[in-house]
């Protein structure tokens, strides 16, 4: 795997077009404008991240080969009949260094697709992910997104209304993301409203926001398994309403024992993966094991070369390097539900602050739809994990060499 840490070492000379990036917010309207400079300082990263096509080839092959893993006959159990959406905006989330590119999780409720795509808009010499070839196509691909999804279920039906959905939506860290998501789709001639769960109403016919009959939601819920909203989950079961990303997603992708599962090379020879898929996965997922409090002797002692994560944990909440964690968080992780994920460093670049020359984190996020990568953005950052709260960090540009 080629990668050459220095290739990052001129980054505080190609820092984003600021003049430009503010230029394009505004044109998205005062409150768009406000919701980003009054509460989000550090949304976007002052410089982009280079990579290496070889990187980007190790990433797509390692999202293939999950792809193929998923779609076998034995890999999860179907609690219910699922309906067809496949679930939009997942995810694929790697640290890249020295030793390749390392699979770090998998989201299916990915924040920050639409602020990447307004972040790529404003900087026009950037080339285009995946199979946009330009700006306008980029944005149209994210729409179509959200049609297909509908299409699935409903065939030629018109799309006509979606609803952007979290709890208390506007007090939600990413909610400008929601303002530009609902501006995206009603420029496309669909309604959007942004709204919180317990607004919305299950009838016989379909689910509501008072009168307003809902198409589609747009789940951007953490609460992956819908536990705590069951009229929700149940018009999705009913076929109500199109729920993307849903449940049965999160159990198939996103659900962290599943990483156990995809860096166990005898399951997935058991299953008939073919033996170059598994190869991918073994290159390019760090070994994942479920935590067991019966071994905490060996984990206390072996802590130093493992990230250990809760299981149904999202945004690095409860992640822990293990070379600094306390006995006491180690004795939280041993009596909780966690896996430990083999140590793999996040990459770095220098960014210039106020003259000085200070080295930020990084990570890669793929955003794929249906096997396919749409979009492409580095998360800044200074911290065991990304946190948006980083002086020069947040979401940055990438630029394949």
């Amino acid at each position: 795997m080629s990668y050459d840490k220095r290739m990052n070492d001129d980054v505080p000379a190609a820092s984003i077009d600021q003049t430009a990036l503010a230029s394009a917010i505004l044109q998205r309207g005062e409150e768009f404008y406000r919701s980003i400079t009054e509460r989000h300082a550090h949304l976007f990263a002052a410089v982009p991240v280079f990579i290496t096509s070889e990187q980007l080839s190790q990433m797509q092959a390692v999202i293939a080969a999950v792809e193929a893993v998923v779609s076998l006959p034995g890999w999860s159990e179907q609690l219910f009949t699922a309906p067809s959406a496949k679930g939009v905006f997942f995810g694929y989330d790697f640290h890249l260094n020295e030793s390749g590119a390392h699979l770090i999780e998998i989201n299916t409720n990915a924040g920050g697709g639409f602020l990447n795509a307004l972040l790529l808009q404003s900087q026009f010499d950037v080339p285009m992910p995946g199979k946009a070839t330009s700006l306008a196509d980029l944005e149209q691909n994210l729409i179509e997104m959200f049609r297909d999804e509908w299409r699935l279920e409903h065939g030629d039906a018109p799309l006509k209304c979606i609803a952007i959905v979290d709890e208390k939506p506007s007090e939600q860290y990413l909610y400008p993301e929601f303002i530009l998501a609902q501006q995206m789709f009603e420029q496309a001639g669909i309604r959007a409203i942004i709204a919180d769960p317990l607004e919305l109403s299950v009838r016989s016919e379909g689910v509501y926001l008072q009168d307003q009959k809902i198409d589609l939601v747009y789940n951007r819920l953490t609460d992956f398994s819908l536990e705590n909203y069951p009229a929700l989950l149940q018009s999705y079961r009913n076929n109500l309403v199109v729920l993307t990303p849903n449940p049965q997603a999160y159990t198939r992708y996103a659900d962290k024992r599943n990483l156990t599962r995809l860096t166990d090379a005898a399951l997935l020879r058991s299953l008939n993966l073919e033996a170059s898929k598994i190869a991918d996965l073994e290159n390019g997922i760090p070994q994942t094991r479920l935590v067991d409090a019966e071994d905490a002797e060996r984990w206390w002692a072996e802590r130093k070369q493992w990230f250990f994560k809760p299981v149904t944990g999202y945004g690095g909440k409860g992640a822990y390097r293990g070379d600094k964690i306390t006995k006491r968080v180690f004795d939280e992780i041993i009596s909780g539900d966690y896996v430990a994920q083999r140590l793999a460093m996040p990459g770095e670049c220098p960014v210039s602050l106020n003259g000085e020359s200070v080295v930020l984190k990084y990570d890669v996020r793929c955003y794929v739809y249906d096997g396919k990568i749409q979009l492409i953005a580095a998360r800044l950052y200074q911290g065991q994990t990304t946190n948006f709260r980083t002086q020069g960090g947040g979401f940055g540009l990438v630029r394949v060499l």
